[in-house]
């Protein structure tokens, strides 16, 4: 019986350091939800077979992790809409999800609204989110710097 125990000693001894440690070793390649007010380059690419055209425009995004709200200003005249709503990250899945108040599907689509989830890679200082449209031919990036807490 003594033998047949001991073949189970490394495995158990393996599943109690998992245990132990969380199970991850690496913690700190957790990416953290951003929160705070960012600045930079939101980039509206339309993407054809031989050619890119690309517009863009200057934002500022203030994020509040407490309240889960966000809004746009800046540049919001031709390009992306000025908005506010509410949001929520994943860091674990790198996803972020905006509810924007002010966009109607109804209505016509003239300009930019954040709306929707995004893909998205935060250090702590850069903030960039990046969405597709409709067949790929269509590519949202917001390429943000942390300014203020």
């Amino acid at each position: 019986m003594k033998q047949r125990l001991l073949y189970l000693l490394p495995l158990l001894a393996a599943l109690a350091t998992g245990c132990l440690n969380g199970g991850n070793k690496n913690n700190n390649n957790v990416t953290p939800t951003p929160d705070g007010t960012y600045t930079g380059q939101f980039r509206l690419l339309h993407i054809h077979t031989n050619s890119t055209d690309t517009v863009k425009t200057n934002i500022t995004l203030t994020l509040s992790n407490s309240a889960g709200t966000y809004k746009v200003t800046g540049d919001t005249a031709t390009v992306h809409a000025g908005s506010y709503g509410n949001y929520a990250g994943n860091s674990a899945t790198g996803l972020i999800s905006f509810e924007d108040k002010t966009y109607s599907s109804s209505a016509p689509f003239t300009k930019t609204h954040l709306n929707g989830t995004y893909n998205y890679a935060y250090d702590g200082t850069s903030f960039q989110m990046k969405a597709f449209g409709a067949l790929d031919t269509l590519e949202l990036q917001y390429d943000l710097k942390k300014v203020t807490n």
